[in-house]
This record gives structure tokens, C-alpha cells and sequence, in this order.
């Protein structure tokens, strides 16, 4: 039997016999049980739960059949995959969107002690023979039971088609005006904004060009790390990003368009609502897009959870991304080194081996010429004289302070995400390992650099027993 064949047969075997443990399962980022996984949707925390809905496939490997599946948490590491919550009718397949708790039952939909969860997504027509003809709109659906069930808003539509594909609604409450604000791509770099008294009926607010953008809108207000101010944030599914003022009418950006991330797998970013009752944090998740998995019974992965901060940078702000708290629930043993000179060649992280780490370290470069993560047989490389980060065909820029070097890694067994200069720098990727190699190195390559500290945290998987 050819190598290849006997590996996909060798990981198929185990398919079938270790669920959620199977050789190129994420242990620490969410995945479908089965099947295809794509956009994260209607993320919402409601009375200690954390609701992640998701774009899937229920009855394909591959993209189709788009139907919102649900998946709850205690902590944004533990997750529990529910019954599908939304499905597909006639009046199209069910595309991306996001979710609300109605405190001020504005809706009308609370039956009961529970306020009303407002799910508010894209009918896709024509996206499957019931739709045949019909155009892309905006929906309702809600639960009354604190997101255990769900039920569509018998009116749909709530918002007829604007434009070509206008799709991925982002609805947030706007305190001032007591209203709700939606953000909603058109098409091509064209977005809009509307805004609503109870969810059901929309008014528009203004469109505007977003360069080199499309796709699912964030819109949320965030602090300034370090002041007393705040500023508004639309960003898009690349996770390309505008800050600016927002008067409940009119958005005005104050810069140019940024980017949060610089890696090839992240895409179709969206944050949470309604955490501001818990503590305050804007946590985002994306779609790790483009994650290869042979063998498997799923496809693709979200990402792992960061929290978001906006810095001004002298005239400029800049979001930084960090991974949440909570990764610290699944440590186990600690791999750590202090001060010491790393002579070319030498692996700093010798003898270590192991799929899933939190991983970090700062490097005193010296006259090193490059630095060398590897990762079960992937090579991560830092060019110092170019201050560019390199793995495979993705090149990227990464600027250092003082010669010194500080990164960060979330290793799992299908991705890493890369952290740098305090979350200023973030580069999230898929990798596909070498089966038999588990081994972490760390080098240095054309001189002599300084290590002035390492920790690795061996992590826990999130799944100690398969889930039935």
C-alpha cells in the first residue's frame, strides 16, 4: 500500500474509534463533532453561558447546506456542541450573522424570567431549490429559554436585499439613542449601517467604502488602554480594521485601515456581545480557513479565543490581541530556562516533546542571524537583518525593540498562533504535523544570541473524554 493511502487509512481507523482524540484533532480550539465548520456566528453571552454559533454542514464534509450549529461553554475552552439551532427554509440556506439578549425585551419576544436571545442572520436565496429566485435578506430568530431552543421570527424578512449578496448582519445596542445599530456588507468594499427601535424594523444610517474589505462586519466601542476615552471599531471578515467616532448616525474613521492579523488561517472575525455584564473583556474568534485535515470526520477549526485592547501608538491606534485568561485552566507541566547564552545550533528546548503548548520566550538577538522555532517538523523562521517572520510560502513583517525578540506560541495539533511585542503582533496558521515527530526546537542560526527567559506550559485537551 502506497505511504499516503496507509496514513489516511491508518487516521480513518482512528476515526472511528476515538472521538474528539483522533491524530489531527485540535485539543484546545473548537471543532464540529462531524463535518464542515466555517464563519463563527452569533456570539453572545447570556447567565454564565457563552453561546458560539457556527456556520456548518450537517450532512457533508465539505462546504454546503449552510445551517447555524450551536455550540455553549462556561469558560471559552470548554465546549459543548448542541442540536443544530437554525435551519435552512424557504426563503434560503442560513448565512452568517450575530446575537443579542434583548434586555429591554424591545422585541418582544421574552415569554418568561429569561430575556429574549436575538439571533439576527442572512437568508442566502437561491442557495438551494426551496430559494430557488429569491434574494439574500436579513432574519429573526430567538429563544425564550436562555438559547436551549429556538424559534424564527414569523414575519422574515426584517430587512429586504440592499444590495447584490448584502449578508452577515452585526447588530449592538446603542446606549445614547437607545437603539440598536446594525453593520451589514453590500458588496464589493461597500458597507452599511441601520439602525432599529425593536429588531423588526431597520432604517438606514449611512453606506461608505471600505478599502480592501468585505465580508462579515464587527462594530463595537472599546476603550483606549491608558485613558479615559473610547473609539468605535468596524472591521472586517480578513480582520482588516477601521477605528474612528460614531454619533449614532454617522461613523468617521480617524485613520487609515489596519490590520490585526498577519497570518494566511484567520478570517470571518467576530467578537462577543453582551460580556460587558460579566467583566468588560472584547473577546474575538475567527475561522482558522484553509486548515487541511485528511481522514478526518471534520473539517476546519476556530480559532483559540483572544482578548482585544486598542493603543495609540503616537498619532495612530492599534488593536493588540492576546490569548484569554483562561488558557491557564488547562496547564499542566512547566518547561522553563533563565538567562543563558545560546551558542548557533544549540536547541534551547531540547528533550522537549509534546503536541499542545503555551509556549514563551524573549531573545537578547545579538549577532544571531536568524531564529528558528520548530514545531513537529514545521519551521517557524525569524530573519533579523529583514525583521520578517517566515513559515512555508507566508512572509510577514515583525518589528523588534532593543534587539530583543518576544513571542509567544498556542500550539495544538493542526495550528499555532503566534503572539509578539505584547499582542501588537499576531499571526494565526494551520500546519499540517509530521505524524511521528513531536518534538519542539528552539535555535539560533549565524551567531550568538541571549536568552533572557522561557516558560512552556504543557496544555491539558479540552476533551479528557470523548463526548457521546
Amino acid at each position: 500500500m502506497p505511504f499516503c493511502s496507509l496514513v489516511i487509512s491508518l487516521l480513518l481507523s482512528q476515526t472511528m474509534t476515538q472521538p474528539y482524540h483522533e491524530a489531527l484533532r485540535p485539543q484546545f480550539h473548537f471543532t464540529a463533532k462531524t463535518n464542515w465548520l466555517n464563519d463563527p456566528n452569533g456570539l453572545v453571552y447570556y447567565n454564565g453561558t457563552y453561546h458560539m454559533f457556527f456556520q456548518h454542514n450537517p450532512t457533508g464534509i465539505d462546504w454546503g447546506n449552510m445551517t447555524w450549529g450551536h455550540a455553549t461553554s462556561p469558560d471559552l475552552v470548554h465546549w459543548t456542541q448542541n442540536s443544530n439551532a437554525i435551519d435552512p427554509d424557504e426563503l434560503g440556506t442560513i448565512f452568517s450573522g450575530s446575537a443579542v439578549v434583548d434586555w429591554k425585551n424591545t422585541a418582544g419576544f421574552q415569554t418568561g424570567k429569561d430575556p429574549a436571545i436575538v439571533a439576527i442572520y442572512t437568508s442566502a436565496g437561491d442557495t438551494s431549490p426551496e430559494s430557488k429566485g429569491k434574494p439574500f435578506t436579513q432574519c429573526l430568530a430567538y429563544s425564550s429559554d436562555a438559547g436551549k431552543t429556538w424559534k424564527k421570527y414569523g414575519a422574515n424578512p426584517v430587512l429586504n436585499q440592499i444590495a447584490g449578496g448584502n449578508r452577515d448582519p452585526k447588530v449592538v445596542w446603542y446606549e445614547p439613542q437607545k437603539e440598536w445599530v446594525m453593520a451589514l456588507y453590500f458588496e464589493g468594499n461597500d458597507f452599511g449601517l441601520f439602525k432599529s427601535a425593536d429588531l423588526k424594523h431597520w432604517e438606514p444610517l449611512q453606506r461608505f467604502k471600505f478599502d480592501g474589505a468585505d465580508e462579515c462586519p464587527d462594530i463595537f466601542e472599546i476603550p483606549v488602554e491608558g485613558t479615559q476615552g473610547s473609539k468605535w471599531v468596524i472591521s472586517s471578515a480578513s480582520g482588516r480594521y477601521l477605528v474612528g467616532t460614531f454619533d449614532g448616525s454617522t461613523f468617521t474613521p480617524v485613520q487609515s485601515p489596519q490590520n490585526m492579523d498577519q497570518g494566511p488561517n484567520y478570517y470571518a472575525v467576530q467578537s462577543y456581545s453582551d460580556i460587558a455584564k460579566k467583566d468588560g473583556r472584547r473577546i474575538q474568534i475567527a475561522w482558522m480557513r484553509g486548515g487541511s485535515y485528511p481522514g478526518m470526520p471534520f473539517n476546519q477549526q476556530m480559532s483559540f479565543p483572544c482578548v482585544l485592547t486598542l493603543h495609540r501608538e503616537g498619532s495612530e491606534y492599534r488593536i493588540y490581541r492576546n490569548p484569554i485568561r483562561e488558557i491557564k485552566s488547562l496547564y499542566g507541566s512547566l518547561f522553563s530556562k533563565n538567562q543563558q547564552v545560546i551558542h548557533p545550533g544549540e536547541n534551547v528546548l531540547a528533550g522537549v516533546e509534546g503536541d499542545l503548548w503555551d509556549l514563551e520566550f524573549a531573545i537578547e538577538l545579538g549577532d544571531a542571524k536568524q531564529v528558528v522555532l520548530g514545531i513537529r517538523g514545521t519551521q517557524v523562521i525569524y530573519d533579523v537583518a529583514s525583521e520578517t517572520l517566515e513559515c512555508g510560502p507566508h512572509k510577514t513583517h515583525l518589528a523588534v525593540s532593543g534587539g530583543e525578540l518576544k513571542l509567544r506560541a498556542l500550539i495544538d495539533r493542526t495550528s499555532f498562533e503566534l503572539y509578539g511585542n505584547g499582542g501588537a503582533f499576531s499571526y494565526t496558521s494551520c500546519f499540517l504535523p509530521e505524524l511521528e515527530n513531536h518534538s519542539l526546537s528552539l535555535t539560533m542560526q549565524g551567531g550568538t544570541a541571549k536568552l533572557k527567559g522561557l516558560k512552556a506550559h504543557q496544555l491539558h485537551s479540552t476533551w479528557p473524554q470523548a463526548q457521546k
